[in-house]
């Protein structure tokens, strides 16, 4: 089969039990669309060389290399990753082993380290004089290793006939990392597939930029509420996004442009209101989105509209942001500047909403939103004491 270098392929796989389908660019390796795509962000990847094996899962039952794959090439088969190995409530014996023996640090090779010694253990090759050398194809050593080999050896001997297969349950993680035709979606037609699909997940760890905007508005603050409430007026206000389809229990499908420079990133995704307080004028939301070319976001949302002076509003919206692939490599000032003036121009275009009871009549463009930036920030550094 002959694809075109920007098309995209459905690539039918099972990932830690769960049947998936993911649209694929026909380069996009394996690892790639494990962490990007399916939010299965265990699989850490180091030398993208097959080397350093941070990236070690399981295919069909044997270790492989995720960054020397094509995911096209995983047609399918059965993927088993870090998350599918064990629960946070029912850890895989390694998984309890290697905690019980100091064999973590920073973390970085733990995945590897633990499908590869699965990989041993199950395959019935185990010794204890060899094992250092079977372990050495993951080649962090930041441990000082001895751990790692103890809590392999003692699983192996508390498991004399074979190591426990995978059974940690899929993460949330797992489903909705992104709304386009490319996300991974459930081959089986039953409803708790279905409605999970559209689930919105948050990375837990610390996000990439937090914005803090609180911009004074000239509507009353009932008149801008009645916008927040508005899903299709406050889709209007935020700068090149659309809403494309109501999912029902307050979940949207939507779009949105981001104009960095000369990289143009285009992101279908998810947004969900988890928490909507009409008294307090208090609103919060998850979104997330993934671009073809593997950049991705979440972020979750706040916003809120308190009494102003002289009858107005004051809006506050703060934001925590993670950014993955491409877009992160343009650094947390630049990305927290970009943000801060998105927010700044989502709050005129609400004022505008609310005082004309329609969806603003015009929003800036990325591109503007950008230059605008940039302009800030050199009369910032113009002013600077020398």
């Amino acid at each position: 089969m002959r694809v075109e270098a920007d098309a995209q392929v459905d690539v039918a796989m099972t990932v830690n039990g769960r049947d998936v389908t993911v649209g694929v660019p026909p380069r996009a390796t394996l690892s790639d669309v494990l962490r990007d795509r399916l939010g299965l962000t265990g699989t850490h990847v180091g030398c993208e060389h097959g080397v350093c094996g941070m990236c070690t899962v399981l295919l069909d039952g044997e270790a492989v290399r995720a960054c020397l794959l094509f995911a096209v090439q995983c047609e399918g088969v059965s993927l088993t990753t870090v998350e599918g190995l064990g629960s946070a409530d029912a850890q895989h014996p390694l998984q309890q082993a290697f905690a019980h023996h100091h064999a973590l640090q920073c973390g970085f090779c733990t995945p590897g380290m633990l499908m590869s010694s699965y990989d041993l253990l199950a395959g019935g090759t185990y010794t204890e004089e060899t094992l250092p050398e079977d372990m050495s194809g993951v080649l962090c050593r930041c441990t000082g290793y001895r751990g790692i080999l103890a809590a392999v050896a003692d699983v192996a001997r508390t498991h004399p006939d074979g190591v426990p297969p995978p059974a940690g349950a899929v993460p949330p993680a797992l489903v909705g990392r992104s709304g386009s035709a490319g996300a991974a979606t459930p081959t089986s037609d039953d409803r708790t597939s279905t409605r999970s699909i559209e689930e919105v997940t948050v990375p837990s760890g610390p996000p990439t930029v937090t914005v803090e905007v609180r911009s004074e508005l000239a509507s009353p603050v009932d008149d801008v509420w009645a916008v927040l409430a508005d899903v299709d007026r406050l889709v209007a206000c935020l700068p090149g996004a659309e809403k494309t389809a109501d999912l029902g229990d307050d979940r949207y499908r939507g779009r949105a442009v981001v104009a960095l420079g000369p990289v143009s990133l285009r992101f279908d995704g998810l947004a969900h209101v988890v928490e909507r307080d009409p008294a307090e004028h208090r609103l919060r939301l998850l979104a997330q989105g993934t671009d073809r070319g593997g950049s991705s976001t979440q972020a979750v949302i706040r916003l809120a509209a308190d009494p102003g002076p002289d009858g107005g509003t004051v809006l506050w919206a703060d934001a925590d942001v993670h950014l993955s692939g491409r877009i992160a490599q343009f650094g947390r000032a630049l990305a927290g500047d970009v943000s801060r003036r998105l927010f700044e121009q989502f709050a005129a275009a609400v004022d505008e909403a609310a005082r004309t009871g329609e969806a603003p009549t015009r929003t800036p463009s990325p591109l503007r939103l950008l230059l605008a930036t940039l302009l800030d920030r050199l009369r910032r550094l113009g002013h600077r004491p020398r």
